[in-house]
């Protein structure tokens, strides 16, 4: 798919490296720039770490999940010599993905404004938290933060006036991940566009607006029927029964999204006589009389067992399903069809598994061939051969801390 087309991925994290790893994951050759000695933050994020023989330093869980098809070039950016060996890469480069502090690349002289000048068709991607403009356009921007900001903990969480009701953060880095799907469906789209003028892009994300984005319904709820959208738990504002009920031995979520499902569900429970109740009859009765309903169904599932409900329901087509834990999802029998897990070579663990790309192009599953690099373990590769520099001179980058190595012969000597 992309395998004519070279990234230099100056992110750290998890929004750039979402981004990054797609496009390995296509094909792409992705370059991670890291710092010397350090490299990205994620590195050193854990426990848990991949356990490593011959005291090779560990590898966090995190950068694992992440990084997968890339190649990792160690380089100085605080250093003259150091930047002036990225603006060599990016003569020649398609893409660019920088999460620096709006203003950061400007004073290396890495901007968009800069490398354009030397690579006219370069398409430059800045993640930041509030975006290249506007008041905030300075300030430092998480996941957490943005979640808080832009929304959607205040719709997360119990309602007020239930048992552990506050805001809640989705337990993943959601806008993260939502922001590095953005930036490469803006990367492809560029590409494309490349192809037809020439040029290159700047493209600007922030993930404030991400996350403002990802609202969705709620957003329109809020914009066209000026109506604030609240906490409401793990019901759902527009549609009900849409929620969790506890049964006698767990958590079950059922998702019924139309009057007919509802009937079935109250013929297989044995209360046919709810699915033509006045109250119930229509969505919009449902969501009118949502609490009465949820007390009269949480009588019903709290009675028998999650696997009695989830084998009944499942065959009539009436969406539900277990809460499953996330070792559970990877036993599913529906992820061992699918190949849900892939297990790739790793230069220092030997192989290490990762979650597929969900993409499949003809069958195929569009996942990078090659686990996440150790720190440095491409430089002297792509130092002599994409910018042709003798080893002599990569010797001395290296003595200098220009640039930094990973020597896998030296692991049996450790």
């Amino acid at each position: 798919m992309l395998q004519q087309t070279t990234v230099l991925d100056l992110s750290r994290i998890l929004a750039g490296p979402t981004a990054t790893q797609m496009l390995a994951d296509l094909g792409a050759e992705v370059i991670k720039i890291e710092r010397p000695g350090l490299g990205d933050d994620t590195r050193s994020w854990g426990p848990p770490y991949a356990a490593v023989a011959n005291s090779e330093a560990p590898q966090s869980a995190y950068f694992l999940g992440t990084n997968r098809g890339k190649k990792s070039l160690a380089i100085d950016l605080k250093a003259p010599a150091g930047r002036a060996l990225v603006r060599q890469l990016a003569a020649s480069a398609d893409v660019l993905v920088e999460n620096f502090k709006t203003g950061d690349m400007a004073r290396y002289d890495l901007d968009y404004e800069s490398l354009r000048q030397i690579n006219p068709k370069l398409i430059y991607v800045s993640i930041t938290g509030f975006g290249q403009t506007g008041p905030r356009a300075n300030q430092a921007g998480y996941d957490l933060l943005m979640q808080g900001m832009a929304g959607l903990m205040s719709i997360t969480g119990q309602p007020d006036g239930e048992p552990g009701a506050e805001p809640m953060k989705v337990g993943v880095a959601l806008v993260d991940v939502l922001t590095g799907l953005y930036a490469s469906t803006a990367i492809l789209a560029a590409l494309h566009a490349r192809a037809a003028d020439g040029q290159g892009r700047h493209v600007d994300l922030a993930l404030y607006e991400v996350c403002a984005a990802s609202l969705a319904n709620q957003a329109s709820n809020w914009l066209i029927g000026g109506m604030v959208p609240a906490r409401a738990g793990n019901t759902h504002p527009s549609i009900a029964p849409y929620q969790t009920f506890q049964t006698a031995d767990g958590y079950i979520v059922l998702a019924v999204g139309n009057d007919g499902q509802f009937r079935k569900l109250c013929t297989a429970i044995g209360c046919p006589e709810l699915g033509s109740d006045m109250r119930f009859e229509t969505n919009s009765k449902r969501v009118h009389n949502r609490d009465v309903l949820t007390s009269v169904l949480s009588e019903i599932f709290i009675a028998n067992s999650r696997g009695h409900w989830v084998d009944l329901l499942e065959p009539l087509g009436v969406p539900c399903g277990p809460i499953n834990t996330v070792e559970d999802v990877f036993a599913d029998p529906q992820a061992l069809a699918r190949g849900l897990v892939k297990t790739l070579p790793h230069p220092s663990l030997g192989t290490v598994a990762c979650v597929a790309n969900p993409i499949r192009f003809d069958g195929a599953s569009m996942t990078a061939a090659e686990g996440p690099p150790m720190l440095g373990q491409h430089t002297r590769e792509l130092l002599s051969q994409r910018l042709g520099l003798a080893d002599a001179e990569i010797e001395r980058l290296v003595r200098a801390g220009v640039v930094g190595t990973w020597d896998a012969s030296q692991m049996d000597k450790r």
